[in-house]
């Protein structure tokens, strides 16, 4: 599932290194090709996280995802054919500790979390009802 589109790329990158990391045919001009393939990517590694706590596809999608989906994106681009910038290793890192999160059930999807956080079946339950002790100073008498 796609979380991000080529604007919100657009939005991170300007269109000369979107260039430089898209078009292997020497062309001048962005390679949509290759920069759908890494917003599909990312959708593919952002959906193998939290497809272990929701069911997919999420239906609204969740507004946080967008920004992680991009960043995850970027660092595709980037890492087909150069090192990684430090800034954007870091962003990608940091949406993959988010997402690794949001499947143990520490971090909501925000507002926008199909499920809640944690899911209401997986709550804890109170009770304030005590059961009469088993074991006490007259039953263990002797021992």
């Amino acid at each position: 599932m796609a979380y991000c589109t080529m604007n919100d790329i657009r939005d991170q990158l300007d269109e000369v290194k979107l260039v430089r990391l898209t078009d292997d045919e020497s062309l001048g001009k962005v390679g949509t090709a290759r920069v759908d393939k890494a917003i599909a990517d990312a959708g593919e590694e952002i959906d193998g996280y939290i497809g272990s706590r929701h069911r997919l596809p999420l239906t609204p999608v969740p507004e946080v995802l967008r920004k992680f989906a991009v960043d995850i994106a970027v660092y595709n681009l980037y890492s087909r054919l150069e090192q990684v910038p430090e800034n954007r290793a870091t962003r990608y890192r940091n949406a993959l500790i988010f997402l690794e999160r949001v499947a143990m059930g520490k971090i909501s999807l925000g507002a926008g979390d199909p499920e809640g956080n944690p899911p209401a079946s997986d709550a804890p339950q109170v009770s304030g009802e005590n059961p009469e002790r088993l074991f006490g100073r007259s039953s263990l008498n002797g021992f």
